[in-house]
C-alpha cells in the first residue's frame, strides 16, 4: 500500500471529538455497578441510562446482535471521518478473519455457522460464503482470499482445523502489518507488534499445555513480534523457559504467568495478563493531544468495553456468579 502524506494535525477534529467522548464512555465502576446489581435487567438498564441499546428482555444471541451492530455503527463513523482509513482496517480485520474461520469450519463440520459471522468486517460475510461455496476468490482483498482457499484445502486433506486455523492467522498478522505499514504512525506499528507477541505468548503456552513439538509451535507462531519467532522456540524447548523470552518486553508479568499456567496454574489470569499489557501499550495515546493514536485509544476502548458488556449480560443470564464475573474484567484504557 503507498503512504499518503497524512500529519498529525489531520486528525485534529476527529481527535478533538474523541477526545469530548472520554467522559461518556464506559468505566470500570459503571462494570462494576452492573455486577453488584446481581441480575440481567438491573445491569441492563443501568447500561441504557449512559446511552447504549436497552438490551433488557433479550436473550445472549439478542445481547450479542445487538452489540455487533453498535461495534458496526462506531466503525462506520469513525470511517467516515479517519483520514487514513486503514486505520480502521486495522480493527475490522479480525472479524474478517473470524467469518472467513468461521465458514471454513461449518464446512469440515457439516454445519451452518452462519449465524457466528460478525458485520463488523470490511467484507459482507455474504461474499465471503459464496467466493467459498463457489471456490473462487480472486475479488477478496488482500491475503484473506489465498488463505481461505490454502484453510479449505488443509482442512479437506486433514481434517484438522486447527491446521486450517494457522494459515489464516498467518494472512491476518500479513494482512495486519501491511495496513500498519500503510498508516503514517510509529504508535500505530507498535501496536501491531504488541498484537504479534500477544497472540504468539498465548500460543506458545497453548501448544505446550497441549504436549505438541518445537515443529508444530513454529507453525502455530507468525512473524514480526518483538520476540522472533526462533527465539520463542528455543526459549521453550531449550528449558531456558517461555518467560525468559519475554522478560525485558510489555508481557513479561504475562508470560510468568504463563509459565505458571504451564505447570496447572489458572488460564484466566494469564489471558486476562495478556489483555492488559496491550491495554497498557495502547494508554500511550494519552501522551499526545491529537493524531492516530487517540483512534487507536478510542477503538480499543470501545471495543473492550463491547467485549466486557458481553461478559457481563450473557454471564448473569447464564447464572454465573458476579464475583466469577468480576475476576475476568480487563484493565480499560479510560
Amino acid at each position: 500500500m503507498a503512504k499518503k502524506n497524512v500529519s498529525d494535525r489531520d486528525y485534529l477534529f476527529l481527535s478533538s471529538m474523541l477526545k469530548a467522548r472520554e467522559n461518556r464512555m464506559l468505566r470500570r465502576d459503571r462494570l462494576e455497578q452492573m455486577l453488584s446489581s446481581g441480575s440481567f435487567e438491573e445491569a441492563a438498564r443501568l447500561l441504557a441510562e449512559i446511552g447504549w441499546p436497552d438490551m433488557t428482555g433479550m436473550g445472549s444471541a439478542a445481547v450479542s446482535e445487538a452489540l455487533a451492530a453498535r461495534q458496526a455503527e462506531i466503525y462506520a463513523e469513525i470511517t467516515r471521518f479517519v483520514p487514513e482509513k486503514e486505520l480502521v482496517g486495522i480493527f475490522r480485520l479480525k472479524y474478517d478473519y473470524h467469518n472467513a474461520k468461521t465458514i471454513v469450519k461449518g464446512e469440515g463440520a457439516g454445519v451452518d455457522a452462519a449465524y457466528l459471522l460478525s458485520d463488523a468486517g470490511q467484507i459482507e460475510p455474504e461474499k465471503l460464503e459464496a467466493a467459498f461455496r463457489e471456490d473462487s476468490f480472486r475479488f477478496i482483498p488482500g491475503k484473506l482470499g489465498p488463505a481461505m482457499a490454502e484453510a479449505k484445502g488443509i482442512l479437506a486433506r486433514t481434517g484438522n482445523p486447527q491446521l486450517a486455523d494457522f494459515a489464516l492467522d498467518k494472512a491476518y498478522y500479513e494482512d495486519l502489518k501491511a495496513l500498519a505499514d500503510a498508516v503514517s504512525s510509529p504508535f500505530v506499528k507498535g501496536y501491531v507488534t504488541t498484537l504479534i507477541d500477544s497472540a504468539n505468548l498465548r500460543a506458545a503456552v497453548r501448544c505446550v499445555r497441549m504436549g505438541k513439538d518445537a515443529e508444530f509451535l513454529r507453525g502455530a507462531l507468525v512473524a514480526g513480534g518483538n520476540v522472533p519467532v526462533q527465539r520463542l522456540v528455543q526459549a521453550v524447548f531449550s528449558g531456558e523457559g517461555i518467560a525468559s523470552a519475554f522478560a525485558a518486553t510489555p508481557f513479561r508479568d504475562a508470560a510468568a504467568l504463563g509459565a505458571a499456567a504451564i505447570e496447572g496454574g489458572t488460564m484466566t489470569e494469564f489471558e486476562r495478563e495478556c489483555d492488559n499489557a496491550v491495554n497498557r501499550y495502547v494508554t500511550g495515546a494519552h501522551l499526545k493531544s491529537f493524531g492516530p493514536e487517540q483512534v487507536v485509544g478510542y477503538l480499543t476502548a470501545e471495543e473492550g468495553n463491547t467485549m466486557a458488556v458481553r461478559m457481563v449480560l450473557t454471564g448473569l443470564l447464564a447464572g454465573i456468579a458476579p464475583e466469577r464475573l468480576k475476576e475476568r474484567l480487563r484493565e480499560s484504557y479510560v
